[in-house]
């Protein structure tokens, strides 16, 4: 097959060398963006007269052709093409002849490809931000129904204080809100157009760059030609965005993995989003958690694959480049299906909540409220502090817990104590009384659901 860069040699290469410098089988997902660019680019061409509105009109509608016949399956793609680029501008000579060849006017395969790729993660942050919003959708709707449901919160894995479990997911729900802002923050910076860079230096050519920006749907085009072409830190961002997605899902995966175990038995997934074992008939793994914590790495690693190529390339264009597209293809790729799974796993969870109360009883977690009651009291702090601990000591002791130490016991410590005492210490008392703002009580939770929804009518 003819090489469409055959002039200066003989576009004849090894079919070993023709595989290797091959870049369709990852990027002919971008088909779509590279017509839709082609379209603005000769429409472009007839509005600054470089070539003529028949040209442009043919051209135009010999593009549209190749779309709908590629999404129809009428043209499979031939991957024995270069790339995307050459496959599409290939068909629409062999269905247009020489009107076919006027379309790479005044552009360069390396405008070409950074547009495509803009155009593509563009659409990817759409999608995976709306993907976002369904995983938070759920988190809240669990929120809603788990108001009054205490368990410990932790700190260094130890019970440290009452929470109630509204309050831990929605936690996550902050934090995948972040997410989301910082894809829009990434989506800015990826929304500027590339075309008219050409191959680094611009074009005689008088084209008209804001044009086919706006066609485009961009908000304004790179300013510098060599930047536009050589630069590819807006994917470098949206890998990061996405790892610190992937960061907050596999810290989530990971108390999803230890919740569900016998050791805590503080939630039950659904068997739709579990597995058994081939040999444990008892088993219930929690398999698609443990995914997500695994598949975490494999964006890291893309990350990382990316900083690493682009870290020593001198300007403009090098084929080295053509390695951005599969990394951040599969990290997209990997983000969009665990969020789908990681959302049903939610939407389906059930929360144990006797066996979460339990273990905050046991933990001790109300003995700061102890020690406040006592303050409250008028004893100083660190006194309130010490008798506190050796009252946790003794229940230890006696296998019992703050609520059930009969009040002549604690007489024994403080004659401070009174009846009182044990409203004070109760876990729903304790939980009540952190009304501060992003605290646990039942109010500051409705308060962050309020804030949550307020979100995602914005985003």
């Amino acid at each position: 097959m003819a090489k469409m860069w055959a002039g200066r040699t003989s576009g004849a290469t090894e079919k070993l060398a023709d595989d290797f410098n091959s870049s369709i089988s990852f990027d002919s997902r971008m088909y779509k963006q590279d017509i839709k660019g082609s379209m603005a680019h000769a429409a472009m061409l007839s509005a600054q007269k470089i070539i003529s509105d028949q040209d442009a009109k043919t051209l135009i509608d010999g593009l549209s052709d190749i779309l709908e016949d590629i999404e129809t399956g009428k043209l499979p793609i031939d991957m024995e093409c270069e790339d995307i680029h050459m496959f599409v501008e290939q068909v629409l000579t062999e269905r247009l002849g020489d009107v076919g060849k006027k379309l790479h006017t005044a552009r360069s395969r390396n405008d070409q490809v950074a547009l495509d790729i803009r155009m593509y993660l563009r659409d990817e942050c759409e999608e995976i931000t709306a993907l976002i919003k369904n995983l938070i959708t759920a988190l809240k709707t669990q929120a809603e129904t788990e108001k009054e449901t205490i368990m410990p919160g932790y700190t260094h894995l130890q019970r440290a204080q009452p929470v109630t479990f509204a309050h831990y997911l929605l936690a996550y729900a902050m934090m995948l809100l972040r997410d989301c802002d910082r894809i829009a923050d990434c989506k800015k910076r990826i929304n500027v157009s590339p075309i008219g860079c050409c191959a680094l230096a611009g074009t005689t050519y008088n084209t008209d760059r804001r044009y086919e920006a706006k066609a485009l749907g961009f908000d304004g085009i790179c300013l510098n030609s060599l930047d536009g072409v050589s630069d590819r830190d807006f994917c470098v961002e949206l890998l990061s965005d996405i790892s610190i997605l992937m960061m907050h899902l596999s810290r989530f995966a990971e108390e999803i993995i230890l919740f569900s175990s016998w050791e805590f038995k503080f939630i039950e997934l659904s068997d739709a989003y579990t597995t058994g074992s081939s040999i444990m008939p008892q088993k219930k793994n929690p398999d698609m958690a443990e995914l997500v914590r695994g598949k975490t790495g494999r964006v890291y690693g893309d990350l990382i694959a990316l900083l690493t190529t682009l870290k020593g390339l001198p300007l403009a264009y090098n084929k080295d480049m053509q390695e951005d597209k599969e990394g951040v293809f599969d990290a997209c790729d990997t983000v969009k299906m665990c969020l789908k799974v990681f959302t049903g796993m939610i939407e389906t969870m059930c929360a144990n909540k006797d066996n979460m109360l339990a273990a905050a009883q046991k933990g001790f977690i109300n003995a700061t409220d102890l020690a406040d009651y006592l303050v409250k009291k008028g004893l100083p702090f660190r006194s309130a502090y010490k008798i506190s601990g050796e009252i946790v000591a003794l229940c230890i002791k006696e296998n019992t817990v703050l609520e059930n130490l009969p009040l002549e016991t604690y007489k024994t410590f403080s004659d401070l104590f009174e009846d009182d005492l044990y409203e004070d210490i109760s876990l729903k008392t304790c939980v009540e009384k952190r009304i501060s703002e992003g605290g646990t009580s039942v109010s500051s939770v409705n308060a962050q659901i309020e804030y949550i929804n307020e979100k995602l009518l914005s985003i």
